[in-house]
C-alpha cells in the first residue's frame, strides 16, 4: 500500500536571523488609526537572539496538506484537502488513499481538514476527521467524522458522522476547522461563520453554528457545551468568531485558538465558556475594501478583546504549546504556522500575556500545521500542490 517518494531531502541548517525578524515589526499597518487595548496585545518586542534549525523533509507531493496526528508508532496521518486521507510512515513512505472517508466537497476552501486519534489508539485504532460536507441544494457546513483505522492502514471503518455545522450555507469559505480533546471527556471543534456579508452576522446568533466554537461528545456528538444563554444551542461554547483555523490546549488543560481576520486583525484567544469574541461587531482591522467592519469599533462592553492580534496579518494555520526536550528554551512558547507569514511564528509567554515574538524559518512556504512530535521535534505541514512534511530540529542534532 505504500508507495515511496523522493529520497529524504538532507538536512540543511537555516539561521532565522534578528535582522529578518525585525522586518515584521516595520511593516505599516492596514489600520494605522486603530490602538491596541493593552501593552503587547500586537507587536510585541522582537526575540533576541539567532536560533539555528535543522529542516528535514520527511515527505513531499502532498495536495494542499491541511492536519497532522501523530500515531504510536511514529507514522503520521495527514489530510488533504483535495479529499484524501494519508499515512507517512516513519522513514518517509506515502500512501496510497485511505478508503471509507464520507462524502467531501472539495471546492475552493473546503476539503479533509483536521484529523485527531484516540490516547489508545494502539487499542482502539480510532479516528476523527472534519471535512467541509456536501448539503442540500449545492451548500456545505463543517462536518465531523469518526471511525477506526483497519489493521493495514487502507480503511477508515465504521465511518459515521456525529456532528453537523447548521445551518449550510451556499459559500465554499471559513469551514474552521480543528478538533481538540479536551481531556475532560469532551471534543472541541471549531468553526468559521462562511464569509458571506449574510453569513457573518449569524456569528453573533446562539442558534446557529457558525462563526462558533463547540464541544461535543467524541462517541455520539452530542451536545457538551456551556452557552450560559437559555436560547443557544446546547453544544456551543463561545461565539463571535471569524474563521478559527487554530486551537490547542496549555499546560493548564485551557483551551486556546487563533483565528483568521479581515484585511489585518488575526487574532489569539483563549476562549472561556459563554462569552462573546465580538466578531463582526468588534474586530480589528478593516474590510479587504478597504473600508471598517460595521461601525469599525475594537472595544464594546460583552465582548472579550483578544489576547493578541496581528496587523498585517500572518494568516495562521494550526498552533500548539512547545512541550519537549529538544527546545528547552521554548518550554511554553506558542508555536503557529503562518500562510501568509510563511514562518514559523513563535509567541513567547508570561501567564496569559505575550511578551515576545519571532518568526522562524521565513521564507519555507505556507505552514498550515504544526505539531509537536513526542521526541520533541517540531513537524510543520507546507501547504501548496507540493505540500511538505518537514521536521525541525536545532541545529547539529543528528536524531
Amino acid at each position: 500500500m505504500f508507495t515511496r517518494l523522493t529520497t529524504l531531502a538532507a538536512s540543511v541548517s537555516l539561521l532565522a536571523g534578528t535582522a529578518l525578524a525585525q522586518d515584521f515589526n516595520a511593516a505599516a499597518p492596514n489600520a494605522p488609526d486603530q490602538q491596541p487595548a493593552f501593552e503587547n496585545q500586537t507587536r510585541a518586542p522582537v526575540l533576541a537572539g539567532d536560533v539555528a534549525l535543522n529542516q528535514t523533509v520527511i515527505a513531499e507531493g502532498l495536495d494542499h496538506p491541511w492536519g497532522l496526528a501523530e500515531l504510536p508508532d511514529g507514522a503520521w496521518l495527514v489530510t488533504e484537502r483535495a479529499g484524501n486521507l494519508r499515512l507517512v510512515g516513519a522513514d518517509g513512505a506515502l500512501s496510497d488513499p485511505i478508503g471509507g472517508l464520507p462524502d467531501i466537497d472539495t471546492r475552493d476552501q473546503g476539503g479533509l481538514l483536521d484529523v485527531t486519534v484516540a490516547d489508545d489508539f494502539a487499542q482502539t485504532r480510532r479516528v476523527w476527521i472534519s471535512f467541509s460536507q456536501p448539503r442540500e441544494g449545492g451548500k456545505t457546513a463543517t462536518a465531523v467524522a469518526t471511525g477506526t483505522l483497519s489493521a493495514d492502514g487502507g480503511t477508515l471503518e465504521g465511518t459515521k458522522v456525529i456532528w453537523q455545522q447548521q445551518p449550510a450555507w451556499k459559500s465554499t469559505k471559513h469551514y474552521g476547522s480543528v478538533l481538540i480533546h479536551d481531556g475532560q471527556g469532551g471534543l472541541f471543534v471549531t468553526t468559521g461563520e462562511r464569509s458571506n456579508p449574510d453569513s457573518r452576522v449569524l456569528s453573533q446568533n446562539v442558534t446557529t453554528t457558525l462563526g462558533k466554537i463547540v464541544r461535543i461528545d467524541p462517541d455520539t456528538g452530542a451536545p457538551l457545551g456551556d452557552p450560559g444563554v437559555a436560547e443557544a444551542l446546547p453544544e456551543i461554547w463561545s461565539w463571535g468568531h471569524r474563521n478559527v483555523q487554530g486551537a490547542a490546549l496549555d499546560g493548564q488543560g485551557r483551551l486556546w485558538t487563533i483565528e483568521h481576520g479581515p484585511k489585518g486583525g488575526d487574532e489569539l484567544n483563549r476562549p472561556q465558556a459563554g462569552r462573546n469574541y465580538g466578531w463582526p461587531r468588534v474586530t480589528y482591522g478593516i474590510d479587504y475594501s478597504g473600508k471598517p467592519i460595521g461601525e469599525g469599533i475594537t472595544q464594546l462592553e460583552g465582548t472579550e478583546q483578544p489576547v493578541y492580534y496581528w496587523d498585517p496579518v500572518i494568516a495562521p494555520g494550526q498552533m500548539t504549546f512547545y512541550d519537549g526536550a529538544m527546545f528547552p528554551d521554548w518550554q511554553g512558547d506558542l508555536l503557529i504556522g503562518g500562510l501568509k507569514a510563511q514562518a514559523l511564528v513563535r509567541l513567547e509567554m508570561d501567564g496569559d500575556r505575550v511578551t515576545g515574538e519571532a518568526r522562524h524559518l521565513q521564507g519555507i512556504g505556507r505552514v498550515r500545521e504544526v505539531e509537536v512530535a513526542r521526541d520533541g521535534a517540531i513537524m510543520l505541514l507546507t501547504d501548496d500542490d507540493n505540500g511538505k512534511l518537514i521536521r525541525v530540529t536545532p541545529a547539529g542534532d543528528q536524531s
